[in-house]
């Protein structure tokens, strides 16, 4: 296993003293010593390009959620630098919230595609591919669902109907789809109460899933996903368990993916590489899907510089343990900019979660992320590493 170099505190000066969206000139190869310009299409500054040839390096696309509440325009609609680093830093997206039942699906028989749309419109223009997220799920749930007097038959007519309406619309372009999210509680327990597929219909709706989205698109790769999953522990092992009781039966599982997210309050998941690689050895495609690293603000509500390097390492041993498991193909950060992410919103107090500040300065974490992906596209002969890029 390759040694693991992790981003130093001289780097962390540098990335907050940086230019807008720039990077030091000595990390990224630029000869003459100076920054290169805010959006300069230099394919070294990029993490797309970074990434191994077999490695899909994705984000979040902000929408929905939380930015209802904010005092900002959608940023996916009206922020020109937000779509422009969103094209040129990552090859994978995810809709953050617009594929989500309440917003795709806001009233019975009646569906808005149109968020969804321009996100996979976006994606196919900039040579992206797209992981589909949600299908089946406890929360954001629109209330004529959750609220609605349905018989058992009827419940699961509509998400036959919600699947096979969703994913067909889509066939073809999306690669992943996160089938089932965070079935399991924290002791590994199946959500039937919170979850009103699983309180309705039991447990074997979610073979069937499976089953009616590999039927919508034969093409798709279809997941498990949820946090809290990164390391070995309850809620894994029930996902362990259960995957495996579904290759027995011959459902259409494909793979696993851990979301990542993480915070400084907590030691980073030590196991991750080795949760990762049981499912792989399931014969499991596996991928981490949403990964940001919140921490616990000073007064100031800007982070130290301890903080910054300490979350930077967090972003590369997430990373590794992705690139270190042959089956995981693709790595996501749960968006890049400080000023739309959800974490301020969830958890008071905390935040800087991204890879980015508010005006597009590149953290350490950013580096550390490029780094990585550099390291191991150049890394010579290493098994189903280190040949090509983006």
């Amino acid at each position: 296993m390759r040694p693991i170099r992790f981003a130093t505190t001289a780097l962390a000066a540098a990335a907050l003293t940086a230019p807008l969206a720039a990077s030091p000139a000595a990390a990224e190869g630029f000869g003459d010593g100076h920054w290169p310009p805010h959006h300069s299409n230099g394919k070294a500054e990029r993490l797309r390009w970074a990434a191994p040839h077999d490695l899909h390096i994705g984000t979040a696309i902000a929408g929905g959620g939380h930015h209802t509440d904010q005092d900002y325009d959608p940023p996916f609609a009206s922020d020109r630098t937000y779509r422009t680093t969103l094209a040129r830093q990552f090859d994978s997206v995810s809709a953050e919230n617009q594929m989500k039942w309440e917003y795709i699906h806001p009233e019975r028989g009646e569906y808005d595609f149109e968020d969804a749309d321009r996100i996979v419109d976006f994606a196919a223009r900039h040579g992206q591919v797209v992981r589909g997220h949600t299908l089946l799920w406890h929360s954001q749930n629109p209330d004529w669902l959750e609220e609605g007097d349905f018989t058992d038959e009827e419940l699961r007519s509509i998400l036959k109907d919600h699947i096979t309406t969703v994913v067909g619309r889509y066939k073809g372009r999306i690669q992943q789809w996160d089938v089932a999210n965070e079935i399991f509680d924290g002791d590994g327990e199946l959500r039937t109460e919170e979850n009103i597929w699983l309180r309705r219909l039991g447990p074997g709706i979610i073979a069937d899933a499976f089953r009616w989205t590999h039927q919508a698109d034969p093409h798709a790769e279809l997941y498990f996903n949820d946090y809290n999953v990164e390391g070995v522990n309850a809620k894994s092992d029930a996902y362990y368990e259960l995957s495996q009781e579904l290759l027995a039966e011959n459902v259409p599982l494909h793979g696993f993916s851990a979301q990542g997210h993480l915070s400084l309050d907590y030691p980073f998941p030590g196991s991750m590489e080795e949760n990762l690689q049981r499912f792989d050895d399931l014969g499991l495609g596996t991928a981490v899907t949403e990964v940001d690293i919140r921490m616990t603000l000073p007064e100031s509500g800007e982070p130290t510089e301890e903080q910054l390097d300490t979350q930077a390492d967090y972003y590369r041993r997430a990373l590794q343990a992705c690139l270190d498991v042959d089956s995981c193909e693709s790595f996501t950060i749960w968006g890049f900019n400080d000023k739309y992410s959800w974490v301020p919103g969830t958890f008071e107090g905390q935040g800087s979660a991204t890879v980015m500040t508010e005006d597009y300065t590149r953290k350490p974490a950013f580096f550390a992320l490029h780094e990585a992906l550099k390291e191991e596209k150049k890394w010579p002969g290493w098994p189903g590493r280190g040949h090509g890029g983006r």
